[in-house]
């Protein structure tokens, strides 16, 4: 977070099993249009008791597209890469949401599947493999790799594509070096670290068809798809060699995801009415610019511009709590003044929905005064913002 904040990148949502963890992030810009964040968890270590093995996920609505992040870490060793698959479809089986319209991970219409998947690199010796490294063959190793030969065979892994494996194996390297396993386990190279994603297709018409051959529902569906068309492509995939902390190297993906939205309107508009100071209660106003399923619990966040989470706030009020209601859609609430920064800053209004757990407003930034109050009893230099930039230069 301290890392991708500076690049306006904010932490929305997160899950983790044991070691297999999951970080979903984005731009400011995107935050009120990431709707219906879900997380889940599948154990497979130990017939399904223990999570040093497994899946976690993050489904969400992407400006209306259902996208959906699927980590996995699967069991490992060469001889079990048919276990592997069978955990996999464990785990999509699994993993359920609550909705009724995409309960399942394959539902979605954009799926990441990613993690330590653990297939290996069979019938080649070791010196065979090292040397197709060393030499950068790496093509002469894909006939061999577990996932590509069950993919052939497997029908859930064909729904699925992958870049080309243009880099070496990301397992198992000696701690913090470039060399390969040099233990007395000596392991042979492999591709473990994978990303691989799927578009789901439209679907074929189904057998039960009216008059002109269609389903009602197919068709209604077929039309929605041509209206809101997604593309997606992927631009580098890849291995970072430069990392040393695990025996495994780590592997990036850049994706472009071209779609037309289905909405550009947040759900909520709201802004912080006139001048804010720990010296006096403020005053937020939010307006319903869209019908959404509210509740008395969701709250309006006070965060500092360049803030590095969706619990990065520096307070929140509860919508319901001391609410004004001006018309059907205009609504005022205000915040006590103990809550409120005495040093001030730049800052920004969140609103936050509890029944779709994302922000679906935020405010323009606005300046917090420094408290008078406070400088006058000297708790506050006075003007510290302007001494902390002379300081500074």
């Amino acid at each position: 977070m301290s890392t991708l904040a500076p690049l306006g990148y904010i932490k929305v949502s997160s899950i983790r099993m044991q070691g297999l963890l999951l970080l979903f992030f984005s731009k400011l810009e995107h935050i009120p249009f990431i709707r219906d964040i879900q997380v889940t968890y599948t154990r497979t270590g130990l017939y399904g008791y223990w999570g040093n093995k497994g899946g976690v996920s993050i489904r969400l609505s992407f400006y209306g597209h259902m996208l959906c992040f699927l980590n996995c870490h699967l069991t490992a060793h060469m001889n079990y890469a048919s276990q592997r698959v069978d955990e996999f479809e464990y785990i999509l089986d699994a993993q359920t949401f609550d909705t009724k319209n995409m309960p399942h991970i394959l539902d979605h219409k954009v799926v990441f599947w990613f993690g330590d998947l653990n297939f290996r690199i069979e019938d080649h010796g070791m010196l065979f493999v090292r040397n197709c490294v060393t030499s950068q063959r790496f093509s002469l190793l894909w006939p061999k790799d577990q996932l590509t030969m069950m993919k052939q065979k497997e029908a859930i892994l064909q729904k699925f594509e992958e870049g080309p494996l243009d880099f070496q194996p990301t397992y198992k390297f000696d701690l913090h070096s470039d060399n390969y396993d040099t233990s007395g386990k000596k392991r042979k190279p492999a591709w473990c670290d994978r990303i691989l994603w799927q578009v789901k297709p439209k679907s074929s018409p189904p057998e039960d068809t009216n008059e002109d051959g269609h389903n009602e529902e197919e068709q209604l569906e077929g039309e929605h798809a041509n209206e809101f068309p997604l593309k997606m492509t992927q631009e580098y995939y890849t291995s970072k060699m430069e990392y040393g902390v695990s025996d495994h190297k780590p592997v990036i993906g850049v994706f472009r995801l071209e779609l037309r939205k289905m909405y550009e309107t947040p759900l909520v508009q709201v802004s912080a009415e006139g001048e804010w100071s720990a010296d006096f209660e403020a005053l937020i106003t939010y307006r319903l610019l869209q019908s959404f399923p509210s509740s008395a619990w969701d709250w309006i966040g006070l965060y500092k511009v360049g803030f590095k989470s969706v619990s990065d706030y520096i307070t929140y009020t509860w919508v319901k709590d001391d609410q004004v209601s001006l018309d059907d859609e205009l609504f005022q609430v205000y915040v006590n003044k103990d809550e409120i920064p005495v040093r001030g800053g730049e800052c920004v209004l969140c609103y936050f929905s509890s029944n779709l757990q994302c922000i679906v407003g935020i405010s323009q930034p606005f300046k917090v005064q420094e408290s008078r109050a406070a400088i006058e009893e000297g708790l506050v230099p006075e003007n510290i913002n302007g001494l902390d930039e002379t300081v500074a230069s």
